[in-house]
């Protein structure tokens, strides 16, 4: 047979290589197991896709998040081949790898019990013992329409292809990507030892090469959950895994699950009585209590002061404006779904405001600006309402009522660069003083391939685009492309920060703006220097974002034990007989006297008992006074770690809380 040249791709190694025409991929790799697809021209193969002269062909560890997808997808055609085995009647919905795991999409008589996944990961076992091979065949519409002719909703998502075009398969339903989408249509068939198809489904790829490749998998939960995701459609059954690449991997894996649960905002929110979101005011709307309250005030006072040093003017705004406002500054309808419905007064229909930016404007736009007022920087606590979706609602970190630390700054074009340098580095300073020192910043920029999402000139956007890319690239942080994920008005810079246990979130955004100040838009001008009339450039930053999401996030890194000068009881008096409560009363004005945040456990309790309720509301200190004590003007000074430092003098004491609290570190 006749020779090709193909460039094998591995371990960051390039090398030229001869090889037979009909080779398949898997050749190339066959020395390392842990290779389990191959990207060629930059689309992911199987290992079985036969290579061309001139490919160039990489290498898909399973380790690697590609790698990693194509796992899980494979973990999930195993689980529904069980699914219907052990439930013959059960039909299939769409199931794609989706992040540290996967799910399918089942409609079933009744739904499942977790006795149930006990069976259905037994019958995945037997599956993957059986070294089934992952086979993918390409069909056409019409002989996919005959073969899946018991299986509606796969027939539904042939004929909604056809329909919303090959770029905008995701319109269809959420995964519906791993179904359909450009190109030929496939399946994928289960071989068995005999040759023959043991369950076959509808799929583009790519795959493991057999079901024996998946080493380690558990089954999380199930579900309802509505067809394509639309609120109409039938409720289905969704069984939620997850597949690692090995057995301790896997491991670590559920580790981290029972950290988060352990850390779950939502249950820590109740037990330190922090803030709740009674169902008489709506579903995500948070208020806070008397403790939470603390919280926010401290990071309101904290950002507040922190925006007047970096050179911002305190603005305020409505809740409320006339809809026409939000036509204005281009968000009408780009975001009609996200905000509240219109409510009609006075013959006018009126909006919750779901962003503050278009009354900034107004404030820009209230009188004649020169250059020399630029840069001009708006800042506001701005309560803004987002119409989400009931599914995705969750706790603080996914809410419809929410306060931004929202600002402006409008400048010149030549003023961008250094400002959104001035803005990296303040919410970079910002997240290092809550703890948040583990970071990286994502590029979000336009797709090309979807005009009518995004406005503005080609000329536009690359210059935008290269302005944040550069002021990025000084930090010496990672960046991180995010093509399409931009707003439709401009780029931006996000900050990913990881949390204690690795979690990553998003944090402080930065948006570079060329549509509000348009002519077509608010028509903001400055007088330059020349005398002309220029158009300023608005650049968006929000260095808490949401601060009920940031508080929320801060519960789950601390686990709720905050630093001292975020938590809302700083000190806790443990007296150990009731005689002790008024020295240590006194204590507690001297502390208040200072700024510090003090109570005195005056109940019945015993004092191991104090001081075990202390700990479980993850007070940093305590001070414990006894007869010795109050005889030497001292305390016993505990850690909420156990520490403990007996006969220290009262100044001394008070001295540790108020240096910790000045200095924000955690104890």
């Amino acid at each position: 047979m006749p020779d090709i040249q193909v460039v094998r791709i591995h371990a960051d190694q390039r090398a030229e290589t001869t090889v037979t025409t009909g080779t398949k991929a898997w050749e190339l790799f066959r020395d390392d197991p842990d290779v389990v697809a191959a990207r060629i021209g930059g689309a992911l193969k199987d290992l079985a896709h036969e290579l061309a002269d001139g490919d160039e062909v990489e290498s898909v560890a399973i380790d690697s998040p590609d790698g990693r997808d194509i796992l899980r997808h494979s973990t999930a055609h195993v689980m529904a081949q069980a699914v219907q085995q052990l439930w013959p009647k059960a039909k299939l919905g769409i199931g794609p790898p989706v992040e540290n795991g996967f799910y399918y999409d089942f409609d079933v008589e009744t739904p499942f019990v977790p006795g149930d996944l006990v069976k259905i990961e037994s019958a995945m076992r037997r599956i993957i013992k059986e070294n089934q091979r992952f086979e993918r065949r390409v069909t056409t519409d019409a002989d996919a329409l005959d073969e899946l002719k018991d299986e509606p909703y796969k027939i539904e998502l042939i004929g909604l292809k056809g329909g919303a075009g090959a770029t905008d398969t995701e319109s269809i339903g959420e995964g519906a990507s791993v179904e359909v989408g450009a190109g030929e249509l496939t399946i994928y068939d289960n071989i068995g030892r005999n040759g023959e198809a043991k369950w076959s489904d509808l799929c583009r790829g790519p795959h493991l090469p057999t079901t024996k490749r998946i080493p380690a998998f558990k089954l999380m939960r199930s579900a309802a959950a509505y067809w394509r995701g639309d609120e109409k459609n039938k409720q289905l059954q969704r069984i939620y895994g997850t597949a690692w690449e090995t057995k301790e991997a896997l491991e670590e894996h559920l580790h981290r699950i029972e950290e988060a649960e352990r850390r779950d905002h939502r249950k820590l929110g109740r037990e330190l009585d922090l803030f709740s979101f009674p169902d008489e005011i709506g579903s995500g709307m948070a208020v806070f209590h008397p403790k939470g309250g603390v919280i926010k005030r401290e990071m309101e006072d904290y950002v507040r002061r922190r925006h007047l040093e970096e050179g911002f003017d305190y603005v305020g705004t409505p809740h409320i404006s006339k809809d026409g406002l939000f036509h204005t500054s281009g968000h009408l309808p780009y975001y009609a779904d996200t905000m509240f419905p219109p409510m009609e007064m006075e013959h006018a229909e009126y909006r919750l405001k779901a962003m503050n930016c278009p009354m900034h404007n107004l404030i820009y736009r209230s009188r004649q600006r020169s250059y020399r007022e630029l840069p001009l920087r708006f800042f506001e606590f701005g309560s803004v309402y987002r119409y989400e979706k009931s599914g995705v609602v969750h706790g603080l970190t996914r809410v419809r009522a929410m306060t931004q630390d929202d600002s402006h700054s409008y400048v010149t074009p030549e003023q961008a660069p250094a400002e959104v340098e001035h803005l990296l580095t303040f919410v970079t300073g910002l997240l290092r003083d809550f703890g948040l020192d583990d970071y990286y910043f994502e590029l979000s920029t336009r797709d090309d391939s979807k005009p009518d999402k995004f406005i503005g000139s080609d000329d536009q956007w690359e210059t935008a685009t290269s302005v944040l890319e550069t002021a990025a690239r000084k930090f010496g942080v990672d960046l991180v492309p995010d093509p399409g994920g931009a707003a439709f008005y401009g780029p931006k810079i996000s900050v990913q920060a990881k949390d204690a246990i690795g979690r990553t979130w998003q944090m402080s955004t930065i948006q570079y703006d060329f549509n509000q100040p348009s002519t077509e838009r608010f028509d903001l001008e400055y007088v330059a220097a020349d005398g002309t009339r220029q158009q300023p450039v608005m650049i968006h930053s929000a260095k808490f974002g949401s601060i009920e999401r940031f508080i929320g996030v801060l519960v789950e890194h601390y686990a709720g034990a905050f630093p001292p000068w975020l938590a809302p009881v700083q000190v806790q008096g443990i007296p150990i007989a009731e005689r002790h409560n008024d020295y240590l009363f006194d204590i507690a004005r001297q502390m208040k006297a200072q700024g510090l945040r003090v109570e005195v456990d005056d109940s019945d309790d015993r004092m191991q008992k104090k001081i075990r309720n202390a700990q479980l509301q993850k007070v940093p200190f305590m001070l414990i006074a006894g007869d010795n004590d109050v005889e030497a003007g001292a305390v016993s000074f505990r850690y909420r770690d156990g520490r403990q430092d007996n006969g220290v003098p009262l100044a001394e004491a008070i001295e540790r809380v108020a240096a910790a609290v000045a200095s924000r570190e955690q104890v």
